[in-house]
């Protein structure tokens, strides 16, 4: 019996439209009453999440920053990870040979240099935005994580690139289809997903976690149990063919899965089309 639901956010708790559906919404009510402890593990900023978290009213522990952060029901900060400066300076000051619009993520907030027509749309929920400034101007230090976005075919020319350049100072991974991370080394959701359960007294066989990108998989493969998404990057499936696939995001497929675990456990699972 899991003890700890973690969710990823993006293509998998939320709707394309990036809000919240009502029958996830009561689902994740349902998991509360029963006294499951609830928990988003995302690459969104900790100011992005604590919004939702809000409008929900429930209480969730926050997985944020694609495991650089941690932070308590209260919103105290348990665990932080950054990268290393030198790491930071190098990618914020080389010239890439892409045409990817760069972002910087520290605790004050999501910082980059030029107007992204669309990105906005993922944060309707919170109201949370990119501030404009010179990034070759931004310290280097306390930087969570820097992001690029751009089509899928072009990130993967700069992921060869920027491995070439860092080699093993830096975790490098999709968080989507558009977006390449760089990383503080063995800082990902499995990591911080350990790190809670110890500070909660659980053990990740304790655990089931929802999933659709490359940044979910070390949460996904060391939990007791994993779900991937339907539609989930080609890449994940590909890593993890052992795990179960549920329905897709747009059809709330993760709330489908909750309300058969919750009534009707010891029936084999089938997943909404």
């Amino acid at each position: 019996m899991a003890r700890l639901a973690a969710f990823d956010m993006d293509g998998t708790l939320l709707l394309p439209t990036h809000r919240l559906g009502k029958e996830t919404i009561d689902s994740l009510h349902a998991l509360h009453q029963r006294d499951i402890t609830i928990t988003f593990a995302t690459g969104r900023h900790l100011m992005d999440v604590q919004k939702v978290r809000e409008q929900i009213t429930l209480p969730a522990w926050l997985i944020t920053g694609n495991g650089t952060r941690i932070h308590d029901l209260e919103g105290q900060l348990l665990f932080g990870c950054d990268l290393p400066s030198s790491v930071a300076e190098e990618v914020i000051h080389t010239h890439w040979k892409t045409p990817a619009s760069i972002h910087i993520f520290n605790d004050e907030g999501w910082f980059t240099d030029k107007p992204l027509l669309g990105v906005m749309e993922a944060h309707v929920m919170s109201g949370f935005h990119y501030q404009l400034r010179d990034l070759r101007q931004m310290p280097a230090h306390e930087v969570t994580k820097i992001c690029f976005i751009a089509p899928h075919e072009m990130l993967l020319e700069l992921k060869i690139e920027l491995q070439q350049a860092l080699g093993d100072r830096a975790n490098i991974c999709f968080s989507a289809w558009d977006c390449l991370e760089v990383l503080p080394l063995d800082c990902h959701k499995g990591a911080a997903l350990a790190r809670l359960c110890q500070h909660l007294t659980l053990t990740m066989a304790d655990c089931m976690a929802f999933g659709d990108a490359m940044n979910d998989r070390e949460m996904l493969e060391r939990v007791g149990k994993g779900f991937i998404m339907g539609n989930a990057m080609n890449q994940l499936k590909s890593s993890l063919p052992h795990l179960p696939i549920i329905g897709h995001c747009e059809t709330q497929a993760v709330s489908h899965y909750l309300n058969h675990w919750m009534t009707t456990p010891h029936l084999d699972y089938s997943p909404e089309c």
